[in-house]
């Protein structure tokens, strides 16, 4: 309820020309998809396509990754790393009207539920499920839970911080965990951890994006193709093939707590959009509405839409395959145009 207050607040306080400016800050937080952006401000990529624009973006590395995303929604940053889902609960709920700028990847196996005891998603009936709560983490479960026939009844969730996942598992009282990477890969390692479940099994659903303030970006379109244009500078440089790919690489690995191997492999479970023509195909699907509508189904029922929200269309939801939700109520976009501009050669330095 802060969060929603103070961001309420300073939309009120706010005219359109104070959104115009030439200072931004973005934040993110350690994730595999999300380390591209520690690459672009270590070496200097933010800073050249900033300056070609003639303004200045700071990246801010935060290492709460719920903390990052409320910092946005109270407006001490611009943009901000999240996924899809808490891109919805958050910001958009918080009433900030949010746009996905940047629509990095999807998680195709990075999110996973990992049982001591059973062999399937099944056996996970009657055990309790230590998971972040609210997370995309419960939104997996719960997708999971549905293909095997249980709902969430059939469970018991108990909140447990990321950083304490890890270490809760190999106590002999947690039997089930549903996380994501890196933590998914240390938990699965460890003696009697079998993986039952992953996000390649609901692949597009669990999306990883960099979210800007919906007035902050109108008045000032500079900010938007900066993004953009450092975004894909960097993924033309970790995908290649030979020594300055690898090097990328290893330095985003050994920048999230692992090595170059240990990134790859959580690469390998990520569906990166690395050109943007690839990221504005997925963008402007139909599947795409469809994802949200699951999303803010879940959302509602787990009543991360707000006091107010009498049902899961209480949030609209604009993406270029339509509006899902309350068209007269949009706080969350998906804007394939400055991807757009870059597919066609139009961001360039």
């Amino acid at each position: 309820m802060k969060i929603k207050a103070t961001a309420l607040a300073l939309l009120l306080l706010a005219s359109p020309a104070s959104f115009a400016k030439d200072n931004f800050k973005i934040c993110w937080s350690i994730y595999v998809g999300w380390m591209p952006w520690h690459y672009g401000e270590a070496e200097g990529i933010v800073n050249k396509w900033a300056d070609k624009y003639d303004i200045e973006i700071d990246v801010v590395q935060i290492n709460d990754y719920v903390e990052s995303i409320n910092q946005y929604t109270a407006g001490a940053f611009d943009g901000c790393t999240m996924t899809n889902m808490d891109a919805l609960t958050i910001p958009a709920a918080g009433g900030v009207d949010s746009t996905a700028l940047i629509v990095g990847d999807f998680s195709n196996g990075n999110d996973g539920v990992v049982l001591k005891n059973g062999a399937s998603l099944a056996d996970i009936k009657g055990q309790q499920v230590n998971l972040v709560e609210l997370s995309v983490s419960h939104y997996l479960l719960a997708r999971g839970l549905s293909t095997v026939g249980l709902s969430e009844k059939d469970i018991k969730v108990v909140n447990t911080s990321d950083a304490d996942l890890v270490a809760a598992f190999t106590t002999p009282d947690v039997t089930a965990v549903t996380t994501w990477n890196p933590l998914l890969s240390e938990i699965t390692t460890m003696p009697n951890a079998a993986k039952v479940f992953d996000s390649s099994q609901i692949p597009g659903e669990i999306i990883d994006l960099l979210v800007v303030n919906t007035e902050t970006l109108k008045a000032n379109p500079a900010f938007g193709k900066a993004l953009v244009g450092a975004w894909y500078e960097i993924m033309g440089v970790m995908s290649a093939d030979g020594e300055a790919g690898e090097k990328a690489r290893y330095a985003m690995g050994m920048a999230s707590g692992t090595n170059l191997k240990g990134y790859e492999a959580q690469l390998a479970s990520t569906k990166m959009f690395y050109t943007p023509a690839s990221a504005v195909e997925f963008t402007t699907s139909a599947q795409l509405k469809d994802t949200m509508k699951y999303v803010a189904e879940f959302s509602f029922e787990h009543g991360l839409l707000g006091d107010g929200a009498a049902d899961a269309t209480f949030i609209g939801i604009e993406t270029p395959a339509g509006v899902y939700g309350d068209a007269s109520n949009i706080q969350f976009r998906f804007d394939p145009s400055y991807m757009q501009m870059a597919a066609e050669g139009k961001i360039k330095l």
